[in-house]
């Protein structure tokens, strides 16, 4: 099983907007409501540097937008390790996990979001038990939609790809899982670039994690 992290179990949105406002007010930028950044996440943190900067129409040179990468990681990082984290689990995910851990499934996530900032959001969370393997943005080449992080899970848990499932809540994760020949259910609710989840081209939906155990108990019976 491989999760996908912001939009499939946590809902991270407020951390990730404070951040980057701060960060863009450093140098002197506007910030950006809540409702477009939701519409932006996705595929990870340079994207999200870049879709801010088009957005707002500021022209940064390459060395500045990295310093100003950065900086968010930074800000985001302090945010999320704080007591006064944000970051909330989505009903259902939690009794999810601990339901397949359960079935002896192998559980990953794959998230386009930096490995150790992923890594303490699943622990300060109490998700982070029932997980083998974190393949974060930074822990391979390529980040999803490419195939290759799904593929570096798999082969982390010695299983093919064929016997694998994603679960995700984007266009990201469904490209990514196609490509890797993977099975892909969604969830609504998360972040897919001001698109309707609703309409992604996966292999079914759940409308809640909690109902996902059942699901597969239904299909492997």
């Amino acid at each position: 099983m491989l999760f996908d992290l912001d939009g499939t179990l946590l809902d991270t949105v407020d951390a990730i907007t404070f951040a980057l406002n701060q960060a863009l007010a450093e140098r002197s930028l506007a910030g950006l409501p809540v409702s477009e950044v939701r519409s932006m996440i996705g595929r990870g943190g340079p994207m999200l540097i870049e879709r801010a900067l088009a957005r707002l129409g500021a022209a940064l040179d390459q060395s500045e937008q990295a310093a100003l990468l950065e900086r968010y990681f930074l800000l985001y990082e302090h945010i999320e390790s704080g007591a006064e984290h944000s970051a909330r689990v989505y009903p259902g995910a939690a009794d999810c996990l601990r339901q397949l851990h359960g079935l002896q499934l192998q559980l990953a996530v794959v998230t386009n979001k930096q490995q150790h900032l992923a890594r303490g959001l699943l622990a300060r969370l109490g998700l982070g038990q029932w997980i083998q393997v974190l393949i974060g943005g930074d822990s391979c080449a390529r980040r999803k939609p490419d195939p290759q992080p799904l593929q570096v899970a798999c082969e982390a848990m010695r299983v093919p790809t064929s016997q694998a499932l994603m679960v995700g809540d984007s266009i990201n994760d469904v490209l990514a899982a196609r490509a890797a020949g993977v099975p892909v259910v969604c969830v609504p609710y998360g972040y897919n670039e001001g698109n309707d989840s609703r309409q992604l081209p996966c292999d079914g939906f759940v409308d809640t994690l909690a109902q996902l155990p059942a699901l597969l108990t239904r299909v492997t019976v």
